[in-house]
């Protein structure tokens, strides 16, 4: 009886033992967020109103792991190094404050609902690259749409951002994003300005 009694009690503090080894087998992830972008936004004394849609990312790209392509077609997703927010999120809000401030006569909001209001310009953004490449550049990539408050298409374009890491790590290429996420708003703020001549 204390010979069987003993097994159970072993078995039992050894399947303990592993289940916690398993709970804690590594360090806890580095996580990053993309570099804020410095600007204030304009009040409601502007002159524009643009209605900026949450950007839908590409499947691979809505995980909690930076995304590394390591080859031309294999792409891997960091465990150790992650996002500190959802990258949906931070693409948001990043833009919404870069192109602010590059459009100073420009009152940018976030489009929830779907609603328009009458005058304003609605941005839609569609992003299937948002990685660092084996070749040392951070790349980014989509399809932009311009609409105007009826829904008419006024303007889209492909986005096509590639910037240089300047050294080896996950801290560099969240930095490079960052880089070529001010590329992208340099970009759309001048499609907005020719969208209005």
């Amino acid at each position: 009886m204390t010979k069987r009694w003993s097994l159970a009690v072993l078995a039992a503090l050894t399947l303990a033992a592993v289940l916690a080894g398993c709970a804690s087998s590594g360090p806890a992830p580095t996580r990053y967020a993309l570099p804020e972008a410095v600007g204030s936004a304009a009040g409601v004394e502007a002159q524009h109103l643009l209605l900026l849609s949450p950007p839908r990312l590409a499947h691979y790209l809505d995980v909690d792991g930076l995304v590394m392509q390591v080859d031309d077609i294999t792409l891997v997703e960091a465990r150790g190094h992650q996002w500190a927010e959802a990258l949906g999120r931070q693409l948001e809000r990043g833009l919404r404050l870069r192109l602010a401030a590059r459009l100073p006569d420009t009152r940018v909001m976030l489009d929830e609902a779907g609603v328009s209001e009458p005058g304003a310009l609605s941005l839609r953004l569609e992003i299937d690259r948002f990685q660092g490449r084996h070749d040392g550049q951070a790349v980014i990539g989509g399809q932009w749409q311009l609409r105007d408050d009826k829904g008419s298409l006024l303007a889209m374009d492909s986005l096509r951002v590639e910037a240089e890491l300047d050294d080896d790590g996950y801290p560099a290429l969240v930095r490079a994003l960052g880089r070529g996420w001010d590329s992208a708003a340099d970009e759309l703020a001048e499609a907005l300005r020719r969208a209005r001549r």
